[in-house]
């Protein structure tokens, strides 16, 4: 039982920082992004963590446009002003 217990709790722990960017992914495809297809496409790891996640070239420009805006979300909207690839 304890063992059930157990593997039940990792898979929720380890599910976690899988969830936390699958909408972004989602979202971006329906605003028409389809370059977009997952974590790395702004992410450096292809699971960034919520205590470590490096942005790539297009992250950085979502979190400039953020702390620029004051935002308290990234808006994927704002990829209609990126240049890069």
């Amino acid at each position: 039982m304890r063992v059930a217990i157990l593997i039940a709790a990792a898979a929720l722990i380890l599910a976690v920082p899988a969830q936390a960017k699958a909408p972004f992914v989602g979202q971006a495809k329906k605003l028409g992004f389809t370059e977009i297809t997952s974590c790395k496409s702004c992410h450096v790891d292809a699971m960034p963590k919520k205590d470590a996640h490096a942005a790539n070239e297009r992250g950085k420009f979502l979190l400039k446009m953020k702390a620029d805006k004051k935002a308290a979300e990234v808006d994927l909207n704002w990829l209609k002003e990126y240049k890069g690839n």
